[in-house]
């Protein structure tokens, strides 16, 4: 999809850049020096505030609609649908959580060390036992009042439709008797039309979003969050029946109905939390 939208102009985006580097630096600074000693309250506070800082340096509006559960709600999986690795600073500027990543990103230069500080949690996709390991740690995290989050989709899509959900990891909600908080994700060009600029599919790369983000004169990025679902209560006893009960509330959130086409689409190389 080629974009459309009104270009910032070069000093604008040169002004972006070295403020995104700064930023980066100074949140690299923290997970390594003070996230060890805070509380989890704490962290969040810090994580939203950077988050928010990001996304006004990009210069994107975050709108939050729906039933928001809070800055930091305990005992709670997120779930939303996947577009672009802006999704998790967007989340983080509205609910504060940890995510699910595949392994490989662990060892990546600064990206993995600071997702390892910042209580990432690491999935090998190669390995489909795996999933029972991460659900454990995820029940866990979850019984001691953390939020996670999840994209069942398990990779990103263009935006316009919703992949299948992989019920895999919402064993977890169940194990630790969770909310499951869904949130639909949509993007929005400078005219309030839905956009697919920052999707992370197809040939799309880090450094193409990444180009187009700081050349965008203005994104607004919508969370609209749809009814918190309680794991194990009436017919949310299985982790499929919670899949299916989240996926429509995240359809319902995109406008979208059940018999909307699926998107097909997939990256062959994204840094995005997966599920299997």
């Amino acid at each position: 999809m080629t974009p459309t939208h009104p270009k910032a102009s070069l000093l604008t985006r040169l002004a972006r850049l070295v403020r995104m580097g700064s930023h980066i630096a100074h949140g690299f600074f923290i997970l390594a020096v003070r996230y060890p000693h805070l509380a989890n309250a704490e962290r969040a506070v810090i994580t939203r505030a950077w988050a928010r800082k990001m996304l006004s340096i990009f210069g994107v509006e975050v709108r939050i609609s729906g039933d928001n559960p809070g800055f930091y709600p305990p005992n709670t999986l997120l779930v939303a649908n996947h577009v672009s690795w802006l999704d998790i600073i967007a989340l983080s500027s509205g609910t504060v959580s940890r995510f699910v990543a595949k392994k490989e990103i662990s060892d990546w230069p600064i990206v993995g060390t600071m997702a390892k500080n910042g209580g990432t949690l690491f999935i090998d996709r190669s390995n489909r036992r795996d999933a029972s390991r991460i659900n454990g740690q995820l029940a866990d995290a979850l019984s001691q009042g953390g939020c996670m989050s999840v994209f069942p989709e398990g990779t990103t899509s263009d935006g316009f439709g919703l992949l299948p959900f992989k019920a895999s990891l919402f064993e977890s909600a169940l194990l630790a008797k969770s909310r499951v908080q869904p949130v639909a994700i949509r993007y929005l060009d400078a005219h309030g039309q839905q956009t697919g600029t920052l999707s992370y599919v197809g040939d799309h790369s880090f450094g193409l979003i990444l180009k187009r983000l700081l050349s965008m004169k203005k994104l607004v990025v919508e969370l609209h969050y749809g009814q918190s679902l309680q794991a194990g209560e009436g017919e949310l006893a299985s982790r499929f029946a919670i899949s299916n009960a989240a996926r429509r509330e995240i359809l319902a959130g995109l406008n979208l109905s059940d018999d909307t086409p699926d998107t097909a689409r997939q990256t062959l190389a994204c840094p995005q939390a997966v599920t299997q």
